[in-house]
């Protein structure tokens, strides 16, 4: 029986996928092997000893410590794409109420209702301090083409848009979903350049933090309008309202709202609401307890930000999982193990990521605790499962 703690609320969908015969699941275990977390904070979390596996249901793992998870043998699992159309509507609706200042005139009218005027009197009056462009023949930057970046670019390509993209390590796989006429470059000062709007779709780390600040604002389009639905610090606060103060940033949209930005003129914040759909908390939900009971069950890794992804078909008796460090003789000296206790491998794969590995050994023979202890005994490995 396996126990999965949730750190979230979980849609109902998701936790359907672990049954009731195999999985034991609440919010407040003391010792559990899984774990099933959206947005909570995990870094001062202590973790269990016995714990394998966290999958998130979402996309962004910066709630997580991946380099203590990896140090104790936990594969941590996200959803790629299973968000992807909840954010790229939201992104869309933002490409509009960006250019038309649809919020501002929403307003003026319950204002002027507030005062007492008869409002369907003065609104021909009023409405040219809400004019804005038609997006239709505008240029839009979309940096990362991943499942997110590629769904707006191929709608804005849809809504009669220009569309340049950049994302340095675009797969072959995303390039085939997009559409011919999204213009690909390798120099993101092209698209700052070039772009009417920009959204930006990539994860936060030290790599990306503050892609957009003071000195790619300088190189954009006078009146650009710049839309944030990734992470807050994709985006320097300091560079955006300078820029905003300056009229060289017509309007900032962001998904992700502090006291500051929030009070900023022509600043439109809400509360990190792109994948705050019942369909896409269902999708991540299901994709991350499946990624959590594939890999508890089978030893499979799909999806996982700190191991690539093996899987691989059951054959033989008994398989052995093994989380390691990406040295040399490490196969070697499983290897030998083997041969030493006379057990023959049915099949095997092993791959790398990084600084860690993981092995996946089918055996013909079933194994004890012995053989899991001498490969402890070797320093680079951090973590046996027998499944």
């Amino acid at each position: 029986m396996y126990r999965i703690r949730t750190m979230n609320k979980i849609a109902p969908a998701g936790l359907a996928e672990l049954p009731v015969e195999r999985y034991q699941v609440a919010d407040e275990f003391e010792h559990y092997e899984g774990m099933l977390v959206r947005s909570a904070v995990l870094h001062d979390t202590q973790f269990p000893p016995e714990l394998r596996a966290i999958a998130r249901a979402g996309a962004g793992v910066n709630n997580i410590p991946i380099e203590r998870c990896s140090e104790n043998g936990i594969v941590v699992f996200n959803t790629p794409g299973a968000n992807a159309n909840a954010v790229k509507e939201l992104v869309l609706a933002a490409l509009l109420y960006s250019s038309r200042d649809i919020f501002g005139g929403s307003q003026w009218v319950r204002n002027r209702v507030l005062e007492g005027t008869d409002v369907a009197a003065v609104v021909e009056r009023g409405k040219s301090a809400f004019i804005g462009p038609e997006i239709q023949n505008k240029t839009l930057g979309v940096i990362g083409l991943g499942a997110i970046g590629a769904k707006v670019a191929n709608s804005a390509i849809s809504l009669g848009m220009k569309v340049i993209g950049f994302d340095p390590f675009l797969t072959v796989d995303t390039a085939l979903l997009l559409d011919t006429h999204v213009r690909h470059t390798t120099r993101l000062e092209d698209l700052f350049r070039t772009s009417d709007y920009i959204t930006i779709h990539v994860p936060y780390n030290k790599d990306t933090a503050d892609t957009i600040n003071a000195e790619a604002i300088e190189q954009m389009k006078e009146g650009v309008r710049i839309l944030n639905f990734a992470r807050g610090g994709l985006v320097n606060d300091d560079a955006v309202i300078a820029g905003l103060e300056s009229g060289k940033v017509a309007r900032y949209i962001t998904d992700f709202p502090n006291n500051r930005l929030a009070m900023t003129k022509n600043v439109i914040c809400t509360p990190h609401l792109g994948a705050s759909t019942p369909e896409s908390e269902e999708n991540c939900a299901v994709m991350a307890a499946r990624e959590l009971r594939d890999y508890l069950e089978n030893g499979n890794v799909k999806n996982a930000v700190n191991l690539p992804s093996v899987s691989m078909s059951r054959s033989g008796v008994c398989r052995l999982c093994v989380f390691h460090r990406n040295v040399h003789s490490v196969l070697a000296g499983i290897m030998d193990i083997f041969a030493r206790q006379g057990i023959n491998v049915e099949n095997m794969t092993n791959k790398s990521r990084g600084e860690y590995a993981y092995t996946m050994v089918d055996l013909d023979t079933a194994i004890g605790e012995d053989v899991r202890a001498k490969l402890y005994e070797m320093p680079p490995i951090i973590r046996v499962r027998i499944v």
